[in-house]
């Protein structure tokens, strides 16, 4: 490849260069063998929209964010990047993480002047960046590392003698240089980065380039805190500091650390930093962690085959040598009588090999080590080794390492307790940035001040608006403004209320006085306006049944309704004896839903009271059709551009099974608008997919050529059916969980199938389109200054730290109670309809006001979370849980689209366009 490259720059030397090709064109590429080639119209690649014009309305406020400005000196230097590759002295690349910053570090001390003095960052991996380039464009290096031991034990530095266990002279052979070991390390010239890309970004001009020199700055920060020991995690930073660590159970542990990075801003340059929070495994005994794991009294309770899948990969220290090793399994019999070969120290047998006997572990240890065990006799031993060449530890002389990830989906225990130890009021966690910031120290960063990089200490000040509350209207033609985001039902009547007739109660073994549960359901609903009729019957659960599976359990209780009731109910009502995570609950959604199309409500009446009850109406009602409130402007319809010409709201979203889990299929939803111009009505259709497969891929699934079996056709037929026989003229998309770096793909192939499954509907139809991304998980934060309150419901922030050129904003709706309020960031991508600044951001303020489950704003617009709720409910018909045993939790990630996706059950018709997630 080289030489091409060479002989292509001698050739173009002597030509003028080419003219410039515009930016919207690409490239044809043209195919020789084909006859007169017919003109082809260039398919145009999407871009996100510029930024028309700042919103006004609403009060304006000051509000401080946790983005500190950098003021960037030099702009005329280049980063230089450099590939890395690390080899055995025996030639081996050497593939394990974790030893390649040590290394680095070596050559770093070892080679100071052929590196021209320089520091560098290194990313841990293959990529190093210099400011200014190094005296060669490759550069070979020796270096030797002593006691790599703990080098997550890379294979040729196990104590093991060849047959299990470490011998007596283990403690001799340490001090030998066969402990220590020699890398190669070869740096090559890859590409030269200017850091004016930087400034050019802050003038909205982004590039490959610009994106590179951001990364190089994180690389910069991630290097400083692995310096300091940390645990690294994408952009966030752990250190081993116990105070910072909180119990969740289970032997898992959150720990508190910072989220850095730097962003392109209106106002220039700044560095985003947050509280942080990841899970850990319980450092210490491995004992304690497995008992608290498995919720047991003690080590002869543990559960084996579980705990070795639990363990496996995890690193250990093991005493008197305090080494470090990774665990590769457990022994397959209890230590006393686990035996290995010990060599003998004197005599030689006849064919002059060294002489060994056979010892068990533990007796080795007691009798040749002099190490007491109080308990391990009995129990498996921690290997270390290889498969073919074991190395034993007994369990207690074996400690976890500090600082080890936890990547299993937490228990719904296990969360509430995160979220309860992690929250921080606003001013508490401003204390805890400013800190950070101090601790930190950036500016002593060598990399950044040659880069002539300083950041300010101070948190950044932008103007928010406090936008007005939108009017709501209840029953009797009543209309008020909810107050500080929340408003309740107390002498109010829902605005279209239903009626409960033919239904009945399923008691699967709840302790609860039913009757009385009825009676007082029956007079809430009469206040509300909804009509409720006496149930038909009460099913209670066979006590017999109580110990069957979920399943059984479910096909019995339908079984006694069919032999009871003369025709399908309209509604059950369903009383479970779990509040949380019962495992009846996909079963029995799965049965009434996609079996016989009835509709459901689970509850676990533990503490029935009038708002309970109230909360509960409110999700019964939606689900038969009926609604709660609704928007003042939908009654009278007066939205701006919504309600001039029919329009459907859609929320995507894809949810992924746990980082642990690789096998489990992610689950995609669609939820859409019925009805217009009503915008607080929703159906949803949900799919699986490849595992962690972002993009959704059957939006259009064209069967045949009359055949789309596409979730976009159902929504589009629905919307048609249920608005007076109107097709949509504006399709508005809300779509969540995409990050930055997937917005051109949203943009160019899910929109492209959107457009697809509408042509395939009728080929002369051009709806406009809306693009907007909802993004949750980012790290920027809004505080009040002086005030220990979250900001005000309402508040949206355009200016300052929202992104140079395209359009984006930050709205919190909602009232922030506990903790940070966390903002939704919201892009809009594309916006063929039109809107004003001021009318988007007042429609996006609305749709967070028309969630019928609850009487409060939300954080995030109704129909994003409705695809969440429908993806979580219609995901547990299957229980996938059972396919991830393989995967050990510790991310072995399978090929994509290797596993046949399981495909869900869909819902019976007269269920399936009512909001059966509610």
């Amino acid at each position: 490849m080289d030489s091409l490259e060479q002989e292509g720059n001698g050739t173009v030397d002597a030509l003028p260069p080419p003219p410039p090709v515009p930016e919207n064109v690409v490239p044809i590429k043209v195919d020789v063998e084909q006859a007169p080639p017919v003109p082809v119209k260039p398919k145009i690649t999407r871009v996100p929209i510029a930024r028309r014009g700042l919103a006004t309305k609403g009060q304006k406020i000051p509000i401080l964010t946790n983005h500190f400005k950098v003021n960037v000196t030099s702009t005329e230097g280049h980063f230089f990047h450099y590939s890395v590759a690390l080899f055995y002295e025996d030639g081996r690349p050497v593939d394990g993480k974790g030893i390649g910053r040590k290394v680095l570090d070596r050559v770093h001390e070892t080679y100071d002047t052929e590196l021209a003095g320089k520091d560098f960052a290194y990313d841990g991996e293959k990529s190093l960046f210099t400011v200014g380039a190094l005296p060669r464009n490759k550069l070979e290096f020796t270096v030797v590392l002593e006691d790599i031991s703990s080098n997550r034990n890379n294979g040729n530095c196990s104590p093991a003698n060849g047959h299990g266990s470490p011998n007596g002279n283990d403690r001799k052979r340490a001090r030998r240089p066969y402990q220590s070991k020699t890398f190669k390390v070869e740096i090559s010239f890859a590409a030269k980065i200017p850091m004016q890309a930087i400034a050019l970004a802050l003038r909205g001009q982004e590039s490959e380039n610009s994106q590179e020199a951001l990364r190089v700055l994180d690389i910069i920060l991630r290097q400083h805190a692995a310096k300091q020991g940390c645990l690294l995690v994408r952009q966030s930073f752990f250190h081993n500091e116990p105070r910072n660590f909180a119990d969740v159970g289970g032997g898992v542990l959150g720990c508190r650390g910072f989220h850095s990075s730097f962003r392109t801003t209106q106002g220039g340059l700044s560095l985003n930093i947050d509280v942080s929070t990841t899970m850990i495994i319980q450092p210490g005994p491995v004992v304690d962690f497995l008992i608290a794991n498995q919720n047991v009294k003690d080590p002869f309770s543990i559960d084996w085959a579980k705990a070795k899948r639990t363990l496996k990969n995890l690193r250990v220290k093991t005493s008197p040598a305090n080494t470090e090793y990774k665990i590769t399994g457990l022994s397959e019999k209890p230590c006393r009588e686990q035996t290995f070969s010990l060599k003998q120290k004197s005599g030689k047998d006849d064919d002059g090999e060294g002489q060994t006997m056979e010892v068990t572990v533990y007796d080795y240890f007691v009798n040749y080590r002099h190490i007491e065990l109080r308990y391990s006799e009995d129990l498996p031993c921690i290997n270390v080794g290889k498969p073919k060449r074991p190395t034993y530890f007994p369990l207690e002389l074996c400690s976890l390492v500090s600082l080890q990830r936890y990547t299993k989906s937490l228990s719904t225990l296990q969360r509430a307790s995160l979220v309860e130890k992690s929250r921080q009021k606003p001013q508490e966690r401003m204390k805890v940035l400013s800190d950070a910031l101090k601790i930190n120290n950036y500016d002593a960063e060598p990399m950044l001040r040659s880069c002539g990089i300083s950041i300010s200490s101070n948190f950044t000040q932008v103007e928010g608006r406090v936008l007005q509350a939108p009017r709501l209207k209840v029953g009797n033609g009543e209309d008020f403004f909810p107050r500080n985001g929340r408003w309740n039902f107390n002498n109010k009547k829902l605005v279209d209320p239903t009626k409960i007739e033919r239904w009945a109660v399923v008691n699967f073994s709840a302790r609860c006085d039913i009757r009385a549960l009825i009676r007082d359901l029956t007079k809430c609903g009469d206040m509300k306006g909804i009509h409720i009729d006496a149930p038909f019957d009460v099913f209670e659960e066979n006590p017999q049944n109580r110990r069957a599976p979920p399943l059984v359990r479910v096909e019995k209780m339908f079984e006694d309704i069919q032999s009871k009731l003369p025709g399908a109910p309209q509604f059950l009502l369903c009383l479970l004896p779990e509040r949380k995570n019962s495992a009846l609950y996909g079963p029995w959604k799965r049965k009434n839903l996609a079996d016989y199309g009835i509709v459901t409500q689970c509850i676990a009446p533990i503490r029935v009271n009038d708002q309970y009850l109230t909360n509960v109406l409110l999700k019964i009602n939606a689900k038969l059709g009926g609604l709660n409130s609704m928007l003042a402007v939908e009654h009278s319809p007066s939205i701006p551009m919504v309600s001039k010409s029919p329009t459907i709201i859609l929320g995507m979203d894809v949810s992924h099974g746990s980082p642990g889990q690789s096998d489990i299929p992610s689950i995609a939803a669609v939820v859409s608008s019925r009805q217009w111009p009503s915008i607080s009505r929703y159906r949803a259709s949900v799919r699986t997919q490849s595992p962690k497969v972002e993009m959704i891929d059957s939006l259009f699934k064209k069967a045949s050529d009359t055949e789309d079996q596409g979730i976009i056709r159902e929504s589009l037929l629905d919307f048609y059916v249920s608005s007076g026989k109107r097709k949509p003229d504006q399709i508005i998309i809300f779509r969540d969980g995409v990050s930055e770096s997937q917005f051109n793909q949203v943009l160019n192939i899910e929109l492209d199938q959107i457009n697809e499954a509408c042509k395939f509907l009728d080929e002369k139809w051009c709806p406009k389109f809306v693009v907007i991304i909802a993004q949750k998980n980012h790290h920027t934060k809004f505080f009040q200054p002086g005030s220990p309150d979250n900001v005000p419901p309402g508040t949206v922030i355009d200016n300052r730290v929202c992104h140079p050129k395209n359009n984006d904003f930050y709205m919190c709706a909602h009232a922030g109670m506990i903790g940070t309020t966390r903002p939704t960031h919201y892009h809009v991508l594309l916006d063929e309809v039109g809107f004003s600044a001021d009318d988007l951001q007042e429609l996006v303020h609305s749709l967070s006001y028309v969630y019928q489950r609850s009487t409060t704003a939300i954080s995030v617009v109704a129909p994003v979370c409705y695809a969440h709720l429908a993806a979580t409910q219609v995901g547990q018909f299957i229980k996938f849980e059972d396919m991830s045993e393989t995967s050990s939790g510790h991310g072995g990630v399978t090929s994509a689209g290797a596993v046949p996706v399981p495909q869900l059950p869909r819902l019976q018709e007269n269920v399936s366009s009512s909001m059966f997630f509610c």
